[in-house]
């Protein structure tokens, strides 16, 4: 079947997600832990290697113990996390004016319900027929009922939608599971370096959202 609607990612997709890194490391900091600037980079760079699970989750075990209280984390690090305008990729205004006039398109993220004051203020909202937003719904990638939501409120079938996404284990997975298909998009949240293993999850694997209607096209 050929591909009706594209769902994208936030973070990383629209907007750039050195603030969401900065307050995460801020809300650590704020709870008591203790690491050199360094030691945040490497450890953030590792959860994005390994595409392996909440980086917020990692991020508390790894500098404030096993035993960490993540949703206090979470509460101190959304003090600090929104989007400015500045935060947005440059590439984003001409794919979405290209996409929209042949698919129609939809959002699945996991952010908090304020993203949509972001959105509206940098003329994207217009754009979306869908909203699937966490904290909308009480549901995170990668549970797959984020999925079937957005399936089933566009009204399509999941062989006809594509999700694209920074994320291996909240994007690209949870989609392909879901019988969409899946483009990895090399920004924000994905590994500077992906192994070939890595790559060859994905349908397609692009660096710019301006490759994606080409990619669509071939489908």
């Amino acid at each position: 079947m050929s591909i009706e609607v594209v769902f994208l990612d936030i973070g990383g997709v629209l907007y750039r997600d050195e603030g969401y890194a900065n307050a995460l490391r801020r809300a650590l900091l704020e709870l008591g832990a203790a690491f050199e600037e360094a030691e945040f980079e490497r450890a953030y760079a590792e959860c994005r290697r390994t595409q392996a699970g909440s980086f917020r989750e990692q991020l508390a075990r790894r500098f404030l113990g096993p035993d960490a209280d993540v949703a206090a984390l979470e509460r101190h690090a959304a003090v600090w996390w929104h989007y400015t305008p500045d935060d947005l990729e440059p590439d984003v205004l001409p794919a979405l004016g290209s996409l929209a006039s042949s698919y129609r398109l939809g959002l699945i993220a996991n952010q908090p319900s304020a993203v949509r004051e972001a959105l509206a203020r940098d003329g994207l909202d217009r754009f979306f027929e869908v909203h699937a937003v966490s904290e909308d719904l009480g549901l995170e990638k990668p549970d797959p009922r984020i999925f079937s939501h957005a399936i089933e409120a566009i009204g399509s079938e999941a062989s006809a939608c594509v999700m694209v996404g920074d994320r291996l284990d909240y994007d690209v997975r949870p989609a392909r599971a879901a019988g969409m298909r899946a483009v990895w998009l090399l920004r924000g949240e994905a590994p500077d370096d992906p192994t070939p293993a890595q790559l060859s999850e994905a349908d397609a694997t692009i660096r710019g959202l301006d490759e994606l209607p080409g990619v669509l096209a071939r489908w």
